[in-house]
């Protein structure tokens, strides 16, 4: 029975690791479709979104079939409550990408950033797929160090989305409120992202330990 549930846990995190990579890929290429203004690129990323949503469903039934034939307890039953909150996790990450590449095509044929912006949107895509893929990563190995390492990348995240507001408050910003609600928006996606991919990290932890991040630390 033990062995059952250790293996179907197994396939149900390399389910969402597949969900992780899926986002990120639709993170890079929606970053593309944003500063190249290629509406080609948003449209392909728009249209695969349902791909990540069939597997969601996938991963949920899973996790309900452990629930249902494992009849697990404690520490068990709560690693698989994490599994269910993964899967909203990257659902979320999912749908960040796809409101990035929605910005891209509603601003087509022009770019939906000031050139002066796009330092800034480059590297938190460079960010987004790094924890997508790390998140990926912790969830096939449990490594719970390497889970809280997600928690660095969401810091110089967290750095880029401040600097943002700081060109956005400039006197000489010349760009009007359109332009401006546009970069609000897109950097609260790409910070959002990163927040769940270290969502995921943290959950991660408690699924290989039984604690919480904080408790591990201290351990």
């Amino acid at each position: 029975m033990r062995s059952a549930y250790i293996e179907q846990m197994a396939e149900l995190n390399g389910v969402l690791g597949q969900m992780c990579e899926l986002a990120g890929v639709a993170m890079e290429r929606s970053t593309q479709a944003l500063l190249q203004a290629d509406l080609a690129v948003a449209e392909e990323v728009i249209g695969s979104h349902e791909h990540l949503t069939t597997l969601s469903t996938q991963a949920e039934e899973r996790a309900f079939a452990i629930l249902a034939l494992q009849a697990p307890v404690a520490g068990d039953l709560r690693s698989i409550v994490s599994g269910f909150q993964i899967v909203a996790d990257i659902d979320r990450m999912g749908a960040l990408a796809l409101h990035v590449a929605k910005v891209a095509r509603r601003r087509h044929p022009a770019k939906a950033l000031p050139e002066e912006v796009n330092g800034y949107f480059a590297e938190m895509g460079r960010l987004a797929i790094t924890m997508a893929s790390n998140a990926r990563e912790v969830l096939t190995t449990q490594n719970p160090e390497d889970a809280l390492k997600l928690q660095d990348d969401d810091d110089a995240m967290d750095d880029l989305h401040r600097h943002l507001f700081t060109v956005l408050m400039d006197r000489e910003w010349s760009h009007g409120v359109a332009a401006a609600v546009d970069v609000t928006l897109l950097g609260r996606y790409y910070e959002r992202f990163a927040d769940h991919a270290v969502l995921i990290g943290r959950r991660v932890v408690f699924q290989a330990t039984g604690q919480t991040p904080e408790q591990f630390i201290e351990v």
